[in-house]
């Protein structure tokens, strides 16, 4: 059964309990207002018809049709009771004459309501003239009675009409208060069969919260919000699914190149030409070098890996190690390897001492002073700058170029995994679209970050480190 179904047959169950409170109460006050009141009227005429019972014997006058009165002689023992004549009273006597015998021993006036065969119900009041001598009046409680049937049947049917009002116009209430809650269960079925389009999972909200109230506006609220968090989770996870399947592909393309290589190189030593003592050896260096670049291959990855998964024992030995030491280092180690790129490296006189592990910074500075020799041509200048700035402090190390720069379209995925700048270049001479991905890693490892600067013409990588320790004299140099 449905919420709006319960929740109207429980307002009709309930309003129908208040209705016959209501009229119960109504209808038994009304009652016994009634009787008092006849009651009141039969005393009063009672009392005028004991006037006359003394002054004549006997009551001769009636003073409403289907009233009664009767004037008995009773007994000083109350066994014996006589009527006196003539007295207009029905041929049922039994209820009147009883109450004149009850006189005897209560003495004084009572009241009762019985019922006289051939007439109906009767309220029956008496009284002691003298002693010795009681009138009877009886007084007809069927008016009494019509009125409450009348005033019972009224109520039925106002009530009957009423309860068929609160009814309806309850269940419209209910219908538009527990929209919200129908539009919601649709929500959610949208969700179950994945629709979550901005038209189908977001519900409309009023400002004046007429619409189920402030309370159902909040939990509109709450229930967009919940779908926005749960639209950006799957857009997250799609989105890493598909850097996944990416990461994937590039990975098994990557490595497929050298064994390739690796088992064609191992076919060959099948021909007789392939022993030659000179053929041999250059198959083998081969070897070695397809195997070693698969190793520095497997090496990034399974550093990205462990970077990635933020494992507890991070890859990271930090130790306090001067940044200029590690630049001055890698510039002799890029003169000695790039002899056709003149470097300039520009630092302060003194010491930057920083905590961080030096050979994955060194790491960071090779890759990417390896990634301005490959893709420049000979010839074009490259410098280091080491600098701090910003507040909190920060270590800079700025590698800069003059080559031809990095395209727009591709300034948002240079640090993406397997990602080349120059689709044709070679992989021999272009690397495995590792580097600059391996660089980001470890620099956020460190908790710093990597910028991407420049413009045409120019192309600048910055780098920037915590600087927890002072750094004295930041004066240009040159070397």
């Amino acid at each position: 059964m449905r919420l709006r179904t319960r929740l109207t047959l429980g307002l009709g169950v309930l309003s129908l309990a208040v209705f016959a409170v209501v009229g119960t109460t109504l209808t038994t006050y009304m009652h016994d207002y009634l009787e008092r009141q006849l009651g009141d009227q039969l005393k009063l005429i009672q009392t005028v018809q004991a006037k006359d019972a003394a002054a004549h014997g006997t009551v001769e006058r009636k003073p409403y049709y289907g009233w009664y009165t009767a004037v008995y002689d009773v007994s000083a023992s109350g066994d014996t009771v006589t009527l006196r004549k003539p007295s207009d009273v029905p041929d049922d006597t039994r209820a009147l004459a009883g109450l004149a015998r009850a006189m005897t021993h209560s003495g004084t006036e009572l009241t009762r309501t019985a019922r006289i065969d051939g007439e109906g119900t009767y309220l029956l009041r008496g009284c002691e003239v003298e002693p010795g001598v009681v009138l009877v009046s009886a007084a007809p409680v069927k008016d009494v009675e019509q009125t409450v049937e009348q005033l019972i049947t009224v109520q039925v049917v106002v009530f009957a009409l009423a309860l068929l009002a609160l009814v309806v116009s309850g269940r419209r209430m209910l219908r538009r208060g527990l929209k919200p809650l129908s539009d919601m269960a649709h929500t959610a079925h949208g969700i179950a069969s994945h629709d979550l389009t901005e038209s189908a999972a977001r519900l409309p909200l009023r400002a004046d919260g007429r619409d189920g109230g402030l309370e159902v506006a909040e939990l509109r609220t709450a229930f967009n919000t919940m779908l926005e968090h749960i639209d950006d989770s799957l857009a997250v996870r799609a989105a890493a699914e598909s850097r996944l399947r990416r990461f994937v592909a590039d990975a098994s393309h990557e490595l497929r190149t050298p064994l390739m290589s690796v088992r064609g190189y191992a076919d060959l030593f099948q021909y007789a030409a392939a022993n030659e003592p000179a053929e041999r050896e250059r198959h083998l260096a081969r070897l070695r070098a397809e195997a070693a670049r698969m190793g520095v291959l497997l090496d990034d990855l399974l550093l990205l890996a462990r970077l990635d998964a933020a494992e507890v024992e991070a890859p990271l030995r930090p130790a306090d190690t001067d940044l200029v030491e590690l630049v001055q280092q890698a510039a002799d180690a890029f003169r000695a390897g790039h002899p056709g790129h003149p470097l300039t490296v520009t630092a302060g006189t003194g010491p930057l001492v920083l905590r961080l592990d030096p050979q994955r910074i060194r790491q960071v500075l090779d890759n990417l002073l390896t990634n301005a020799a490959v893709h420049t041509p000979a010839g074009t200048p490259v410098s280091v700058a080491v600098s701090v700035a910003g507040a909190p402090e920060s270590a800079l190390v700025r590698v800069t170029d003059t080559g031809p720069g990095v395209a727009a379209e591709d300034r948002e995925r240079v640090f993406d995994r397997f990602y080349r700048v120059d689709k044709a270049r070679s992989r021999d001479r272009g690397g495995s679209g590792l580097g600059l991905a391996v660089v980001r890693s470890l620099v956020r490892a460190h908790g710093g970050d990597i910028e991407l600067g420049g413009g045409p013409g120019q192309t600048v990588f910055t780098v920037r480190l915590p600087a927890p320790r002072p750094y004295g004299d930041t004066a240009a140099g040159s070397r």
